[in-house]
């Protein structure tokens, strides 16, 4: 991603290998209770070389060797997860079905399988940021909008993982063509700079494309703004996107695997999920009618998935269901047993049979009221393309954003939050499901939920 030691893919191979090594080491001492002779490396050395050979090969296939992972290392941990896994199950299929690995104890295997990973982890995340070729700090500019240019740059400036260090925003709205042109040229042909982010699909950009193109023979590495502005923040810059980029980045074509275990999970958890809740109703029913004496359930039509409306059951919060409208002369607001029931979600358990149903998922966008919809469809660029999917439970946004509308109608905030659902639409998977519910797990234990 940008032009960085060159050594340093070299120093993280050797210190990968050194890892699988003493990893192996490691688990012939704990199998064996003794320091490993010579002669049970040399039985080990034959299979466990193929497979270190192997997973070096992954590593480089999952980008564990790329400039932009060894830059930006907030994916690191799950990389190497999922890297680890594929290692696993190749090493698996080798001493399990090729006749040249049955020399090998299988339990020595497992034993480095383990051992491998939390020791790959200390590596990787911890003990490689420590050596002087992470201390190597790469110099660029911003070219881009200004307001997406000043937080990329802050965010930069305040984290010192990144080791980078902006020299220069360049505001594209401020100058013409010709301008930005020479502006850019300077910089590549006068300053010791390594990479340029830039919005490539800027109306200003586009025509000084040819000049850039004269400077791809150089070290200089070009970013386009979105995608180092969505792995700096885990969303996506609303301002920023074009047509262009829904095309190439999110579909409505079914993801087979993905769509069965994800629906094959949410039928699971909505039944035991379901079951235990009804255990809340009665609870819930005599809180509520002592409080204000009105219905237990709220029913509310919202907007699933591809625009189709869906019918929704929560247990009542405020005095009165207004499905989003302000009513002349009348003040809706949270009642003293709804504050609790929200805070806690216990107001939601409803949604499970939603979830059973097949209209709601246990993670995707949260749906909205068909009112605030029309208002936001009309105000907020591309906001229509959280309807794509199936809207959940909780998601991205719920775990992220921090300031929620509320179903009141705010554009600012609403658009923020867009940017949380579009970066899940496009990058939604098993893994990241399964990282957003154990996210709001937590977020309920510490009863710090939304």
């Amino acid at each position: 991603m940008i032009a960085t030691n060159r050594k340093e893919p070299f120093v993280l191979v050797a210190g990968d290998l050194i890892v699988f090594a003493f990893s192996l080491f490691l688990a012939l001492v704990i199998r064996y209770n003794q320091l490993p002779t010579s002669a049970l490396l040399d039985i080990h050395l034959a299979p466990f070389g193929l497979i270190f050979a192997i997973s070096v090969a992954v590593f480089f296939i999952a980008g564990l060797y790329d400039k932009q992972t060894v830059l930006l290392r907030k994916h690191l941990p799950q990389i190497i997860i999922n890297a680890h896994l594929a290692n696993a199950l190749i090493a698996i299929v080798f001493f399990y079905f090729i006749p040249f690995f049955l020399i090998t104890p299988k339990t020595n295997l497992f034993l480095y399988l383990i051992i491998s990973l939390g020791l790959m982890f200390i590596w990787r995340v911890y003990g490689y940021q420590r050596l002087g070729a992470m201390r190597h700090s790469e110099t660029g500019i911003i070219v881009a909008d200004k307001k997406i240019s000043d937080e990329v740059e802050r965010e930069i400036m305040q984290n010192q993982k990144y080791r980078l260090t902006i020299q220069e925003v360049v505001d594209v709205d401020l100058l013409s063509v010709d301008e930005l042109g020479r502006k850019i040229r300077e910089y590549l042909q006068e300053r010791k700079i390594s990479f340029v982010i830039i919005d490539f699909g800027h109306d200003k950009v586009a025509p000084i494309l040819v000049d850039l193109y004269g400077f791809i023979f150089s070290p200089i590495s070009f970013i386009h703004v979105v995608d180092f502005y969505e792995e700096l923040f885990d969303r996506l810059p609303v301002l920023l996107l074009r047509h262009d980029w829904f095309l190439r980045n999110i579909s409505s074509r079914p993801k087979v695997v993905f769509d069965f275990v994800k629906r094959f999970m949410d039928i699971l958890a909505a039944l035991v999920l379901g079951a235990v809740s009804l255990v809340f109703y009665p609870l819930v029913y005599f809180a509520i009618k002592i409080d204000d004496g009105g219905p237990l359930f709220v029913v509310q039509k919202r907007i699933g998935e591809n625009d189709m409306p869906i019918t929704l059951y929560k247990f009542r919060s405020m005095k009165f269901n207004d499905d989003g409208r302000q009513e002349e002369n009348k003040q809706n607001s949270v009642t003293r047993v709804g504050a609790l029931l929200r805070r806690t979600r216990i107001d939601e358990l409803p949604q499970l049979w939603n979830v059973l149903k097949g209209d709601l998922s246990l993670i995707g966008p949260r749906p909205e009221l068909p009112a605030l919809v029309s208002v936001y469809e009309r105000e907020i660029p591309y906001y229509s393309i959280r309807h794509i999917v199936k809207p959940g439970l909780s998601g991205w946004a719920q775990i992220y954003h921090k300031n929620h509308p509320h179903h009141q109608t705010s554009v600012v905030d609403t658009s923020d939050k867009l940017s949380y659902d579009l970066f899940y639409i496009k990058n939604r998977s098993i893994m990241l499901d399964i990282k957003i519910a154990l996210r709001t797990i937590r977020t309920l234990l510490s009863r710090s939920g939304v």
